[in-house]
């Protein structure tokens, strides 16, 4: 009888590793948050005032141009990305790329949901991004900069004309703080916080340029509009969303949460330090599969992996020979292990993505638990091949 594979004799610190909600910042408790909000409405004083300097820390940390508009809105960042695609789509024809499953998502909204006519799908497959010089930017663009689900980004904004037409909807959710974001090229930009700061879910982030408000106060869509998703009255902006005056109730100890998790990228040294400490942690897990023969990165080309949501395909002809169903087992196995272990939590593939792994790499995850963590990879990989060979 064959031994079981020896198991690594040291373990991440922190075990959590899940696309979110994602790692608390180092060292997070939640003692350390403030409670002057707690218990308080939102439209006090009190409350307004923390919601205001969530969105101004939210402008220094990403940089965000001063003639930018910064809102809190409900539903995470879904409820940011349907805000914006039923309050400013329809004014002209849109092209919508798609390359992983959240993409595909704000597709069947537009054509099943809002029913446009003149709505154009550009896609790619897992692994890939869609040729982007299809895209025509007299048209209104949506997209997602970060394919969470397949980890898979766009490199830069380069194929954005600055002379554009249409206005960009950017669902940016797994790059903000992790990756730099143009916003010169972007007229709507939308994140929640659950992501690369760790903070809880159910709050997302609208950031909306001129030429969006200009849009805003200028077309009246064809559809009804949810009290959620009006951004405008009377034919004007609702200012007061973007000073912390909020659509609905927010949770006001989520926003202290993510007032320390600002607090804490701003201490360490802002965007430049958040986007260091993101692809040191991809270079830690690409270094080990670049010295393996059975794990690959799901992202085909370098220039487009992100270094936030990491997805990795396992390519041993043993496991690739199976049908879809043996190899999400055998991942799924892998992932169980690692669990039932302590070594690694929720690192499994998304539902819709190909069977592999799945690893947050973000900034709130420190370097030294994911290179802790690699072995621990091997590990159940060479138990779940052990496995396969018994069987037969």
């Amino acid at each position: 009888m064959t031994a079981d594979p020896v198991k690594p004799d040291i373990r991440p610190a922190d075990t959590r590793f899940s696309s979110g909600p994602c790692a608390k910042r180092p060292n997070w408790s939640a003692d350390r948050l403030a409670t002057q909000a707690l218990g308080r409405s939102h439209r006090s004083k009190t409350g307004k005032a923390r919601l205001k300097l969530a969105i101004e820390l939210t402008r220094e940390v990403l940089r965000v141009p001063d003639d930018y508009r910064i809102g809190i809105v409900p539903a995470s960042d879904t409820g940011a990305v349907e805000m914006a695609m039923w309050s400013l789509l329809g004014a002209r024809g849109v092209d919508m790329l798609a390359w992983e499953s959240f993409g595909a998502g704000w597709v069947t909204d537009v054509v099943k949901q809002l029913k446009l006519a003149d709505a154009r799908t550009i896609t790619a497959d897992y692994g890939d991004l869609p040729d982007l010089s299809q895209v025509d930017f007299d048209r209104d663009v949506v997209f997602t900069w970060n394919g969470t689900t397949s980890g898979v980004r766009v490199p830069n904004a380069d194929f954005i004309p600055a002379d554009r037409q249409g206005l960009t909807i950017c669902d940016a959710t797994s790059a903000a703080f992790a990756q730099r974001l143009d916003f010169a090229k972007l007229d709507v930009t939308t994140f929640s916080w659950q992501k690369v700061l760790g903070g809880e879910g159910g709050h997302g982030v609208i950031i909306v340029s001129p030429r969006a408000v200009e849009r805003l106060e200028g077309y009246t869509p064809a559809w009804p509009l949810p009290k959620i998703f009006r951004l405008t009255k009377g034919g004007k902006l609702i200012e007061g969303i973007f000073r912390g005056e909020t659509i609905n109730t927010p949770s006001m100890l989520c926003v202290e949460d993510y007032i320390d998790a600002l607090e804490w990228a701003r201490s360490i040294g802002g965007l430049d330090a958040m986007i260091a400490r993101a692809d040191a942690n991809l270079g830690a897990i690409q270094s080990f599969v670049d010295q393996v023969d059975w794990l690959d990165n799901l992202a085909a080309d370098p220039q487009t992996r992100s270094n936030t949501s990491v997805c990795l395909k396992i390519t041993d002809p043993a496991v690739t020979a199976m049908d879809e169903a043996g190899q999400a087992a055998f991942a799924k196995a892998m992932v169980s292990a690692l669990d039932a272990e302590g070594a690694a939590l929720d690192i499994g593939a998304y539902r819709d993505a190909p069977p592999g792994l799945r690893i947050w790499a973000g900034g709130t995850v420190e370097t030294a638990d994911l290179q802790a963590l690699m072995p621990w990879l091997q590990w159940a990989f060479d138990m779940q091949k052990a496995t396969l060979k018994q069987a037969a």
